[in-house]
């Protein structure tokens, strides 16, 4: 993957010089009175590029660290980000903690990290305390299960009749007589949050097991023959099958057209009033340009 970044950033490079050198050849001052007036609209110019260089500090270089926490599910798309922008600005450090999308926007609030990660949109308490919503990719949640399971797509109701332990065995929905495991992530998820709040069992859930990272959860499943799970589809590998969701397959292209409807976007939360460095305001703009568009499909997400 850095190699593949690395390659992408070179090009552009290239092609940023070719596009500047293309040379253009001055005819000879006819008088002395057009050399007077070039030299005077040369200065003229010069003076110009100076104050505006000086009024919008382009100039300088971004340096300093930038710590960001949050969202496990974001993780894939942050190691790109953070990669690229580090390329584009050598003395700029971006630190990453992935300890959850609620521990992120308390982080942020508490001012103990520049950028807080969500993977769920802001709740109504969150942004009237100060959380600022900043939609920087959309994510599908996929339903995972092992892949010796032999049932391949699940309604929504189906999915919340088996999380609120309505449905116990896999042969109520098609598929061997097997009793179910329920997996699912810890309180304070934004995976689990988004997830609960979309099919609709927010606080209902009889979870088998719950587990601190999405990676947690899709190792689980993928020992266990007889599990279900939810996890970001950015992090769904062939360790696991992501079943379809009344009967529309999770990707990138239904998660783009809304044909898929369990999705979600990831958020970089700032907080209201506090101004950040340069170098974290140059990162979350740069997160949030076109520019950055093309990589983060890369982690497998879609940018809004």
């Amino acid at each position: 993957m850095k190699k593949f970044v690395c390659l992408a950033l070179s090009l552009m490079t290239v092609l940023a010089m070719f596009t500047g050198c293309g040379s253009t050849t001055a005819a000879p001052a006819d008088t002395t009175e057009d050399t007077a007036a070039e030299g005077a609209t040369t200065q003229d110019t010069a003076t110009e590029d100076t104050a505006a260089e000086e009024t919008t500090g382009t100039v300088q270089a971004l340096s300093g660290t930038v710590n960001t926490d949050g969202s496990t599910s974001m993780n894939e798309m942050m190691l790109i980000m953070m990669e690229v922008f580090e390329e584009l600005n050598p003395d700029v450090t971006v630190n990453y903690s992935g300890t959850g999308s609620g521990a992120g926007i308390e982080a942020v609030l508490n001012e103990t990290v520049d950028i807080g990660l969500s993977s769920r949109a802001l709740k109504d308490e969150e942004k009237t305390n100060g959380a600022v919503e900043h939609i920087v990719a959309l994510d599908g949640v996929a339903i995972v299960v092992n892949p010796a399971n032999t049932v391949t797509d699940l309604t929504v109701d189906q999915i919340a009749q088996i999380y609120k332990g309505e449905i116990t065995n896999w042969s109520e929905v098609g598929g061997a007589d097997q009793e179910i495991a329920v997996l699912g992530r810890e309180d304070g998820s934004g995976t689990r949050s988004a997830f609960e709040e979309i099919v609709g069992v927010d606080g209902e859930c009889k979870y088998t097991n719950e587990y601190s990272s999405t990676g947690d959860v899709i190792g689980q499943v993928a020992s266990n023959p007889g599990a279900i799970g939810y996890a970001s589809l950015s992090a769904v590998d062939d360790t696991v099958s992501a079943v379809k969701v009344d009967g529309v397959a999770p990707s990138e292209e239904t998660v783009k057209d809304g044909s898929y409807t369990l999705q979600r976007p990831f958020v970089m939360v700032t907080k209201d009033g506090v101004e950040l460095s340069a170098a974290a305001q140059g990162f979350l703009d740069f997160v949030m340009s076109d520019e950055a568009a093309q990589y983060i499909t890369m982690a497998g997400v879609v940018a809004p």
